[in-house]
């Protein structure tokens, strides 16, 4: 049943209305770092004289390193404890090496926060859950307008986190005593604010709803091997606008993909290599001579200098180019929203329709627009909608089924698109007449 608050209603409930209890460190001390195999074997061992779910978390060292791997994973049972696994220093197979820990991992659920962030590299180590229960998630399908850590775990259990480490390079060795303490706490409350959590999803009817999401998340995101990647990630570099001809955008695409070979081949996160703003420069400057190229801002300095050959291979690659890119990307699904009131002025009526009646919906069952259908498929149903009148609903509940909307999205958001693209499309047919 869809849950209808009262207007008055504005806050779901589970806030803490005094001071947070400030938590500095774990409340019993700092656990040791297993870093050998025959740490981590014991690290499972003492796991599997817990009980209960496990709370998860995973650091990772996004920014500094090319690679999305886990370089610590932090994992706390009741009746166990915490325990902090070192991934990469043990000298084997990280798969092998951590296969007792994914092991004893498969008795019972998961619990993390922003699981699509760590799911991804723990399959990598051969750690994937049977079950799921992510508590950001969770914060957003009960409304909370904030769904960080720190500020669920201040509303629903009254506690302060000490933050502070998150954005730092976790492939750095050794790891800080500062930073593991950090690391310990990030899962030192995730089994009581799941508890939290689920009380408030119960009281607003939307357990189940936070089931299938949770299912969703862990048959599609906890995976071996990463999603392919699109082959013009290149036309994502920062500044790339400043390029107005198919010349200058085959410069950016192989300095792209030349830093990209490094950036792999060492590790490194491709922006330390050479900044975006370097690749834009030296496209629309074309330099031929490395005097011309160091000539240039970041070109200069001494590891650019060092790499200079490699740029301007790049570039007479791309000056020897027979087939240079398009300056407009080829169309991959719908235009960009602002165009289609002049391409197809019918589309963007709907779209306005059904943003609209879905913001209204948002706000009565309060979950966020773009966790009750993917803006993504909104936008395809708009544009390619060619539905017939009658059994709007139908045809509307297949191309979401199909575009894997989960059961309790649909309940919710078929009426109200078919009844939104049905009113558009009158009303653009009776204006057009």
């Amino acid at each position: 049943m869809c849950p209808d608050p009262s207007p008055a209603e504005t806050e779901p409930s589970g806030s803490t209305a005094s001071r947070p209890t400030p938590l500095l460190r774990p409340a019993h001390g700092m656990p040791e770092l297993s870093v050998t195999v025959g740490q981590i074997e014991a690290a499972a061992e003492l796991l599997d004289r817990g009980h209960g779910p496990f709370a998860v978390d995973a650091e990772r060292a996004s920014g500094f390193r090319y690679s999305n791997r886990a370089y610590l994973i932090q994992i706390r049972r009741a009746g166990a404890g915490t325990v902090l696994i070192d991934p990469v220093s043990h000298g084997g197979d990280a798969s092998t090496v951590l296969a007792p820990v994914a092991e004893v991992l498969r008795q019972d659920e998961w619990i993390l926060h922003s699981a699509d962030q760590d799911l991804p590299c723990l399959a990598e180590v051969g750690m994937r859950p049977l079950t799921l229960y992510d508590t950001e998630l969770a914060g957003r399908l009960a409304g909370f307008d904030r769904v960080n850590l720190a500020t669920m775990v201040e509303r629903l259990l009254g506690m302060g986190l000490a933050k502070g480490h998150g954005a730092a390079d976790w492939s750095k060795r050794p790891l800080p005593p500062g930073w593991l303490n950090y690391a310990a706490l990030d899962v030192e409350l995730l089994i009581e604010l799941r508890a939290a959590i689920s009380q408030v999803l119960t009281e607003q009817g939307k357990t189940d709803w936070a089931a299938e999401e949770f299912e969703h998340l862990r048959t599609y995101e906890s995976r071996t091997a990463p999603a392919t990647a699109r082959p013009d990630r290149w036309r994502r570099t920062s500044g790339i606008h400043k390029v107005r001809d198919r010349r200058g955008l085959a410069a950016v695409r192989e300095l792209w993909l030349a830093r990209d070979r490094i950036a792999q081949l060492r590790d490194i996160a491709p922006r330390r290599i050479l900044p975006d703003s370097a690749i834009i420069d030296a496209a629309v400057a074309d330099p031929r001579s490395v005097e011309d190229l160091v000539a240039l801002p970041v070109f200069g300095g001494r590891n650019q200098r060092r790499n200079a050959a490699i740029w301007l291979a790049a570039l007479e690659a791309a000056r020897e180019n027979q087939h240079p890119p398009e300056v407009t990307e080829s169309a991959n699904g719908p235009p960009l929203p602002a165009r289609w009131s002049r391409r197809k002025p019918d589309a963007a009526a709907r779209l306005e329709a059904v943003r609209a009646a879905l913001a209204e919906l948002s706000q009565r069952v309060r979950v966020p627009t773009e966790n009750l259908v993917s803006p993504e498929l909104v936008r395809r149903l708009c544009w390619e909608w060619a539905g017939p009148r009658e059994g709007a609903a139908d045809a509307i509940d297949e191309f979401l089924r199909a575009g894997h909307a989960r059961a309790w999205q649909r309940q919710l958001v078929v009426p109200v698109l078919a009844a939104a693209i049905t009113r558009a499309d009158a009303e653009f047919a009776s204006d057009s007449s």
